[in-house]
């Protein structure tokens, strides 16, 4: 049998993985899940199973010899593998189980490509790792990022970690805040997506070092290629050490949050 996958560049395989995740998440949209309960109140359902399982499928016969950490499945394949794929096969499950289409499906090559799908808007957001590009409709745009519409989107999800120091709650109550952004809370990194598109001027959340994280890893990739300032909410590089996230469309928006934040 010939490999579908053979030639293709990482970048192309992450897009691929995505858009396969992505069509089983709109199949299966509308339809009655059973929950599977994760503790704390998060939650999976079938859709998120079954999105993964067909991304590990295109992972596995792309790069069979690459190691896996999937949101659902948690570590596959060598331990002592040079490369890692980080894969969320739908972030925004509450969203999803409520009938919102806002969601997102994440799977990147950790330090290196990424994409991020839009099961619904029928875009995938990708990035070898240098340039980022949309695709719809078979074409391929850059992304531009922007602050011009002067949208933040800010997580509001618990936990805090870093409360009292710093809570995103505050940050929207501050009257600068509201004199120079108006908030948006899209509840899926999809919003990251958007910042590196320029549809978001910027996007907030707290949290530990979310470099590594299934959930954030791709859409960091497509800030950082499309020329975002991205950081800790404490202005530090993204690190073992940093703290949540502010990705940012230029440094003019990231100082004035960081001046709202400290």
């Amino acid at each position: 049998m010939i490999n579908s996958y053979t030639g293709l560049d990482d970048a192309e395989v992450a897009t691929a993985a995505a858009c396969a995740g992505a069509d089983v998440v709109r199949t299966l949209y509308g339809r009655p899940l059973a929950r599977i309960d994760k503790g704390a109140g998060d939650f999976a359902t079938a859709a998120d199973v079954e999105a993964e399982k067909v991304i590990l499928a295109v992972l596995r016969a792309a790069r069979p010899g690459d190691a896996v950490l999937g949101e659902e499945s948690g570590p596959q394949g060598a331990r002592d593998a040079a490369r890692q794929w980080l894969v969320d096969p739908l972030c925004g499950t509450l969203n999803y189980t409520v009938g919102s289409m806002l969601v997102a499906v994440n799977v990147a090559l950790r330090d290196g490509a990424a994409a991020v799908a839009d099961p619904f808007g029928g875009e995938v957001f990708f990035t070898d790792g240098e340039s980022a590009r949309v695709r719809q409709d078979g074409a391929d745009a850059p992304l531009t990022p922007t602050s011009a519409t002067r949208l933040v989107d800010v997580n509001l999800d618990p936990p805090f970690p870093s409360a009292p120091g710093f809570r995103a709650v505050d940050l929207l109550a501050r009257p600068e805040f509201a004199e120079r952004f108006r908030p948006r809370v899209v509840s899926t990194t999809l919003a990251l997506a958007w910042v590196a598109a320029g549809r978001r001027a910027a996007y907030v959340t707290d949290g530990g070092n979310l470099s590594a994280s299934v959930h954030f890893a791709a859409g960091i990739a497509l800030c950082r290629a499309a020329g975002c300032v991205v950081t800790g909410i404490d202005g530090a590089p993204l690190g073992q050490t940093s703290r949540g996230l502010v990705a940012a469309a230029d440094a003019e928006t990231h100082r004035a949050l960081m001046t709202m934040m400290t």
